[in-house]
């Protein structure tokens, strides 16, 4: 966050965790358990699931935290599913999807690979817009106009509500 000092700046591609949790209950208002799937060896993990617990429980939701090594009962305790940028959860979405789907549990991805996978909907970033952001840095940096010591961390321009339509339906799900 901010300006790191040094030789180091650049962007990063978190996501707004309390918005994504805002879309959680505008989704799913009746739930009552969310599940928070993630790789407990991503320190980035770790850090999404803890912000959204505090954001979700905000909004009256009682969560569980569920790591890969751990996530046998998830589906069938939880009414729904959060999974953050995560990249153990981007390899395995098909596994996730194929235990979650049939049971009938849907997933709000942290971002729109896992989404597409395994989720019912993400606020995502644009990697794209992002690169865009990034590149626009390094010439500041590369023409002289600006001390790359200097420069704050820059995050995503934007974001956008994106829903996978084919787990929507799967699930009865209507957005």
């Amino acid at each position: 966050n901010g300006t790191v000092g040094g030789n180091i700046s650049g962007t990063a591609d978190l996501a707004p965790l309390n918005e994504q949790a805002a879309m959680l209950k505008e989704l799913f208002p009746d739930a009552k358990n969310v599940g928070l799937l993630y790789c407990s060896a991503e320190a980035n993990s770790q850090y999404q699931v803890d912000t959204v617990k505090a954001e979700l429980e905000k909004l009256g939701y009682t969560c569980e935290y569920y790591a890969f090594s751990d996530s046998n009962d998830l589906a069938n305790s939880c009414d729904v599913i959060y999974i953050p940028t995560d990249n153990t959860a981007a390899a395995n979405t098909e596994i996730i999807n194929n235990i979650c789907q049939p049971a009938g549990v849907p997933i709000i991805a942290g971002e729109e690979g896992i989404c597409s996978g395994c989720g019912v909907a993400t606020l995502s970033i644009s990697y794209y817009d992002l690169g865009v952001a990034t590149g626009k840095m390094a010439v500041k940096v590369l023409t002289g106009e600006a001390d790359i010591s200097e420069m704050p961390i820059e995050y995503a321009p934007q974001f956008t509500k994106k829903y996978n339509k084919t787990i929507c339906e799967a699930l009865g799900i209507t957005v």
